[in-house]
């Protein structure tokens, strides 16, 4: 790592626990895709992290080829139709899918649909020493197509298991969406080790992070640190979906 990254790293401020709204992010636009900043700072475990969220047009150029040397990347597609491409090997997938791209590889997105292509991208680096080994020994970067995931009902809902895996960056890092079809928590608060976000798919909901309680629609999300005290919920009658990830 060279000293001017040391540097900025140094000056990042921890990620504020709290809500995060969609409509509340400043679009940079250009002529094939425009762009959302979303948050940059550390947490318990990450020296670095980063989110923001990306739009390419119909009919735009894919971006370079590119591979992170020391960052991991989590992209979730939020809608459209994404070519993903790592190491020469491509999938075609939709809203709902999810990629792990582990550091060291080349990696590519192309929208090959007709309407916008629009994702998040989650960056992030370990307070611990990267592990290469341990990332591929537990599935190395990974596509985790929507269409090919099982949904399980529950009293409350239902819910998709996505993974719950170490990676190059994470002891553990695991993911999943809930759906909740009527008004009231997923579960009582609690506290854990990992930190957790989560990412609202469709509905209202609610959420309450250390006594403070927060509300939140499609493409808003919550951040809850490692230990703090939180609940999330179903805000109305109608039913509710959202991602939950966490890590340590």
């Amino acid at each position: 790592m060279c000293l001017s990254t040391v540097a900025v790293f140094a000056q990042l401020k921890p990620v504020q626990d709290g809500v995060y709204k969609w409509g509340n992010f400043v679009v940079n636009k250009g002529e094939e895709r425009e762009s959302r900043a979303i948050l940059e700072g550390t947490s318990p475990h990450f020296e670095y992290l980063e989110i923001h969220a990306t739009t390419q047009y119909p009919g735009a150029k894919p971006n370079e080829p590119n591979a992170n040397d020391d960052i991991e990347e989590l992209i979730i597609v939020k809608e459209g139709l994404m070519k993903v491409t790592n190491e020469g090997k491509s999938e075609i997938i939709g809203p709902g899918s999810v990629v792990l791209f582990m550091p060291k590889q080349v990696h590519s997105i192309e929208n090959v649909g007709d309407n916008n292509l629009t994702y998040y991208i989650m960056s992030y680096k370990s307070r611990k020493p990267m592990n290469i080994e341990r990332g591929e020994k537990n599935g190395g970067s990974t596509v985790y197509n929507a269409n090919n995931l099982e949904y399980k009902p529950s009293e409350k809902g239902g819910g998709i298991a996505y993974f719950d895996r170490p990676t190059a960056m994470c002891d553990r890092f695991e993911m999943h969406i809930t759906e909740l079809n009527r008004k009231g928590l997923s579960h009582k608060p609690h506290t854990h080790i990992e930190t957790e976000i989560i990412l609202i798919i469709s509905g209202d909901t609610e959420m309450m992070i250390d006594g403070e309680t927060y509300k939140a629609s499609a493409g808003d999300f919550y951040f809850a640190n490692s230990q703090t005290l939180h609940g999330v919920g179903n805000a109305s009658d109608e039913s509710c979906k959202y991602f939950a990830f966490k890590w340590n």
